[in-house]
């Protein structure tokens, strides 16, 4: 690890325009992976700024969302009685994200911004990452792709987004909130991640020196159901192959309102919407759901080592879905 300033933050407005000032400054909070990449020599600040004891953490309540500090940890937010109440599957993928010593440390904000887990991006003696050096390739293309992306990629990169609870904030329109320089911004998380395109580096929509200071969640309708499901190598901690995060709200044998998100699969949590108009107005069946699921994979681009993901990716989202619906074939 390269020599560096460490720092601890006052207060927003300090921190904010330390960061700014300094391109050399990175924020430090829990479940950013910051150290693990500086241990690995990926990333190189020549400043760390603890924002660990800035007063963003909490969540409170309203009768239609949550607002959740971004340094509320995993294990809290897992733990609030409403979201196990109103946001069920936002609970499920808080609990199958990490194991339960992480869930304590880890971050709302900092899991919403891990970095990729892309072998070749944490490598640096691998040359070839448009993420860590833009215009040098993606050595991922040409190697080992079974943990990568089949949504969202493109010729210069296919590492998956790896957070769990981005799926179902992404399905549910959650708003994240920043403060930077030019003052404060509400971002819907469906417009926070960049897709890779011709710059895989920017990963978000983020100024250097901004800081996310909340997330609002809204809550399901009481009568809605949701559930997440993970597929995954091992049961004990590991990153998805695909999952799916869905909510539903069905009267009288039809689809009234359908949320769909996957995981897995897509360069940025992957808002299904192709799924949702396939789901919304039809009767709640396995025969619909194997539509939307059809609907949801359409635009993949898979390589020999991600053509698997396409079909297991369908078969966890109808699994998802017969699951909160208790569908008939």
């Amino acid at each position: 690890m390269h020599p560096f300033e460490y720092a601890l933050a006052r207060d927003a407005d300090q921190a904010v325009a330390v960061a700014t000032a300094d391109p050399h400054t990175s924020f430090l909070a829990g479940g950013t992976t910051q150290l693990d990449l500086m241990k690995d020599g990926v990333l190189q600040p020549g400043r760390l700024l603890d924002i660990t004891r800035l007063p963003l953490k909490g969540i409170t309540h309203t009768d239609t969302a949550i607002r959740v500090g971004a340094l509320t940890t995993m294990e809290e937010l897992a733990a609030d009685p409403v979201v196990r109440d109103r946001l069920p599957f936002v609970r499920e993928s808080l609990l199958l994200g990490a194991s339960t010593q992480l869930r304590n440390m880890a971050t709302i904000g900092g899991n919403l911004l891990q970095r990729a887990r892309c072998r070749y991006f944490r490598d640096p003696t691998v040359p070839a990452c448009n993420k860590r050096n833009p215009g040098s390739g993606c050595a991922a293309i040409d190697g080992i792709q079974r943990m990568h992306a089949i949504l969202g990629t493109s010729d210069h990169c296919i590492a998956l987004h790896a957070s769990d609870v981005a799926v179902p904030l992404t399905a549910l329109d959650a708003v994240v909130h920043t403060q930077g320089a030019d003052g404060t911004r509400s971002v819907p998380l469906t417009q926070f991640y960049l897709p890779p395109d011709d710059t895989p580096h920017v990963e978000n929509v983020l100024q250097h020196g901004e800081l996310i200071t909340a997330v609002e969640i809204p809550l399901l309708p009481a009568a809605a159901r949701s559930h997440y499901v993970k597929v995954r190598d091992r049961v004990s901690y590991e990153f998805a192959l695909t999952s799916a995060g869905v909510a539903v709200l069905i009267k009288n044998g039809l689809v009234h309102e359908a949320r769909v998100a996957l995981g897995g699969v897509g360069t940025i949590p992957w808002r299904a919407w192709d799924a949702e108009d396939v789901l919304r107005g039809a009767q709640a069946t396995t025969e619909v759901f194997r539509s939307a699921a059809e609907a949801a994979l359409a635009g993949a681009r898979t390589l020999p080592g991600t053509a698997f993901k396409v079909d297991l990716a369908k078969r966890t989202l109808v699994r998802t879905l017969e699951t909160v619906a208790g569908a008939q074939s």
